[in-house]
């Protein structure tokens, strides 16, 4: 399994010691730590067990046939008692037959002559019975055999796996896989390498809109929400599910008391944070409630299509939630049109930090934070890629160049989910999801 190569780190710097497309695995080494610790950067994917180990499939597909030669042997059992039954019937009218014979003594009455030949039809179902106690000798030897196969494909995998048996080896791997995910828990973030292959969740509503998830809520909720359009929009439909929201089913609607402006809105922890229309004021409505908790100006920041980014949309302000918090993208005209990043107290909107990242924002097509970093596609059309990141965390910047699959060619909202680490996208007119992969650093040796 592969969280067992993670053992296998040398000083062999930035050469991949494992990868299976199959199970979207990658481990790379780089350069060891002072402390003669080897350090391994790992692609960590979705948390699954052995499923598709070889042996594993092996081994459950001989459990299978041991189940099905068990269920083969208990008809076999069922029938075999219900004949013995009727033959044991057979065997006291057949002696019974066998007295009236010897008792004729050559001569019969045409009423005892009547009498046996109704008794002999009863007993003309007892060949058939006899015929299927051939066939399941036929098939106790073909069991039989299946039984000594089976026997010896166990004995060649046990020899093979050692001393632990199949269910001890599947506990050894989940208890590791548990230990490297809690490990990649801690570590906590990782930087993006790559963006997957679209996936269409629906196609609903107009070329403009936003749709997303509760990036706070726990694992059992899965309600969805919907926004369609870019401007002067109230109204936001709940689905309870996302099986709902594809199917179009079991929803209600929350009327805004004010109405929004772009697409930049996002759920955090129970709440709407959107960009009231004509204005810089971010507002925080409370689902549950159906009030609006808090509202506030953000100082500077520009309104009304007057720093969107490159598709327009009155996208100027756009709300994020990562790993760390809340996020609000923007520009003002201090910053000359540059993207400014701004960390939000989600409680009462001020603003707790503020970073320029000299990136023009009408050049950027969307933007998304992943783990404090600000990462920027270099258009909304077709042929869109992850351009630019900026790293709050050292207020530094590099360019990027991880490809961006743009199926539908106009993106009008582009948000991550960190819950799920997936993006969020809406791209003209339908709703979209990209999964993310991210770079861990993992020591071997005890935990990050």
């Amino acid at each position: 399994p592969p969280p067992l190569l993670l053992l296998l780190c040398s000083g062999l710097a930035g050469q991949t010691l494992f990868q299976s497309p199959e199970e979207g695995w990658q481990l790379y080494t780089s350069a060891q730590a002072p402390d003669g610790k080897c350090i391994c950067t790992a692609v960590i994917p979705a948390q699954s067990t052995c499923s598709r180990d070889g042996r594993s499939r092996e081994l459950r597909q001989l459990m299978e046939k041991v189940q099905n030669v068990s269920q083969s042997m208990e008809v076999l059992e069922l029938r075999t008692y219900r004949d013995l039954q009727y033959v044991r019937g057979m065997e006291t009218l057949m002696r019974s037959l066998d007295a009236r014979l010897r008792a004729a003594d050559g001569s019969l009455s045409v009423k005892s002559f009547q009498e046996l030949k109704d008794r002999m039809t009863e007993l003309l179902p007892l060949s058939s019975v006899l015929e299927q106690y051939k066939a399941d000798t036929r098939t106790i030897v073909r069991l039989r055999e299946e039984v000594r196969n089976l026997s010896g494909s166990l004995a060649a995998i046990q020899e093979e796996m050692g001393a632990y048996g199949y269910e001890d080896l599947q506990q050894r791997v989940m208890a590791l896989e548990a230990r490297l995910h809690a490990c990649a828990q801690k570590l906590g973030c990782g930087k993006l390498t790559g963006v997957s292959n679209p996936i269409t969740v629906r196609a609903m509503g107009s070329r403009f809109g936003s749709w997303m998830t509760d990036t706070m809520a726990p694992s059992a909720d899965s309600r969805v929400w919907y926004m369609d359009g870019y401007y002067k929009g109230r109204r936001v439909l709940e689905f309870r599910t996302l099986g709902d929201f594809i199917k179009g089913q079991n929803f209600i609607q929350h009327l805004l008391p004010q109405p929004w402006a772009g697409t930049g809105h996002v759920v955090y922890n129970g709440s709407l944070f959107y960009n009231k229309y004509q204005s810089n004021v971010v507002v925080k409505y409370h689902f549950r409630s159906r009030s609006v908790l808090v509202q506030r100006s953000l100082p500077g920041a520009g309104y009304n299509n007057t720093f969107p980014y490159s598709w327009g949309g009155f996208s100027d302000m756009d709300f994020m939630v990562d790993e760390s918090g809340l996020w609000a993208v923007y520009t003002t005209n201090q910053n000359a049109g540059n993207i400014v990043v701004s960390r939000l107290d989600p409680h009462t909107l001020e603003v707790m930090r503020s970073w320029d990242t000299g990136y023009p924002k009408r050049s950027a097509g969307e933007a998304f934070m992943i783990c404090g970093v600000l990462y920027v596609t270099n258009s909304h059309l077709a042929g869109a890629k992850v351009y630019f990141a900026y790293f709050t965390n050292t207020s530094s910047y590099e360019y990027t160049d991880v490809p961006f699959h743009n199926q539908y060619s106009h993106i009008s909202m582009l948000d991550y989910n960190p819950r799920e680490r997936a993006l969020y996208t809406w791209n003209n007119g339908h709703q979209v999801l990209y999964n993310v992969t991210l770079f861990h650093v993992i020591s071997t040796s005890g935990d990050p």
